[in-house]
């Protein structure tokens, strides 16, 4: 359902931006906290259907609790969506037709087709949708696309023990598309070739654990090991490349490089350095805000745009077409 917009001024012509936020849960809460920090913006509503959880992040950040996201319309300038990703669509749609900036958190949307709505919707209206591909702003991944110049293999592994947030969509959607968009972004302009993925529902009744390997054009090949029911957590990423092999634990925003160089005088193997970079103390999701507030301002594109967030959720849609096909294989 759309929203009837009402008359405002261009974002920004108060010289304050007016945010909120559509989502009171977990993740939620934090925008909700990072937007009542931010200078030039007011966080002035935060959206959701508990009432209580609603006008408890409320209070804790000045802002005005309400139950429903159409309300917003002519009260705010930008939302951020950290609702449940299958209501992503619904939300994130409703809000640009109200003419609201929307920074909408991973997964763009549920389906391909609602992901490819949202960005048809962006496009047409001239609204900022930015997608919240998180370790896009992990200043490991920042200072990885300095590195990273020729991958010929990727390896990612990202487990979590299993907790009853996400579960609306399966692991691709849930944890895997953080990798494949840092994948889609360091390897930028290279097309699928080819994709081969299993998937298992082990606690719930979406894939709980998957695997897929992707092979692009030019011969590199990624293999991706996502579980939401895994006894421990990680959350690594490691590329191999003719020179070097870089390895990259995004929790810890630690990356360690190993470099090949040509044999000392009369050696007969190559040498091998090693640098363990640190990154220290960062945060990614402030960054990710101040960025989305600093593109409604400017009308410049976003870091993260609704073609990026489309391209992750096609390759989404290929992984789990393969699962399919290889399901129906093992019951032949």
């Amino acid at each position: 359902m759309s929203i009837a917009r009402e008359d405002s001024p261009p974002p920004g012509a108060r010289g304050e931006l007016r945010a909120a936020v559509v989502g009171a849960g977990r993740l939620g809460a934090f925008h909700a906290q990072k937007y009542a920090a931010l200078d030039g913006v007011r966080l002035t509503h935060v959206v959701d259907p508990d009432g209580a959880r609603a006008r408890a992040v409320a209070a804790a950040t000045g802002a005005i609790a309400i139950a429903d996201y159409r309300e917003l319309a002519g009260r705010v300038d930008l939302a951020s969506v950290a609702a449940p990703g299958s209501l992503h669509h619904a939300i994130a749609a409703g809000l640009m037709a109200a003419g609201i900036d929307v920074l909408v958190e991973k997964p763009m949307a549920a389906t391909l087709a609602e992901a490819r709505d949202l960005q048809a919707i962006a496009a047409r209206s001239g609204r900022i949708l930015q997608v919240g591909h998180l370790e896009r702003f992990n200043p490991a991944v920042v200072r990885l696309r300095t590195i990273v110049t020729a991958p010929r293999f990727i390896e990612c592994h990202r487990l979590a023990p299993f907790t009853e947030r996400g579960i609306d969509v399966d692991v691709v959607l849930d944890l895997m598309v953080h990798d494949l968009d840092v994948i889609l972004s360091v390897a930028p302009g290279r097309a699928v070739i080819a994709v081969e993925a299993v998937g298992v529902a082990v606690l719930t009744d979406q894939i709980d654990v998957a695997n897929a390997r992707i092979r692009f054009a030019g011969g590199l090949i990624a293999n991706l090991n996502t579980s939401r029911v895994a006894p421990r957590r990680e959350r690594k990423i490691r590329f191999f490349q003719p020179d070097a092999y870089i390895s990259v634990d995004y929790e810890a925003r630690r990356i360690q490089v190993y470099r090949k160089s040509p044999p000392v005088p009369g050696g007969a193997f190559p040498v091998i350095s090693a640098e363990q970079i640190d990154l220290g103390d960062a945060d990614p999701l402030m960054d990710e805000i101040a960025a989305f507030t600093a593109c409604v301002r400017t009308r410049a594109a976003p870091p993260v745009t609704a073609d990026d967030g489309l391209r992750v959720m096609e390759l989404s849609d290929r992984i789990r077409v393969a699962m399919e096909t290889e399901a129906g294989a093992a019951h032949t």
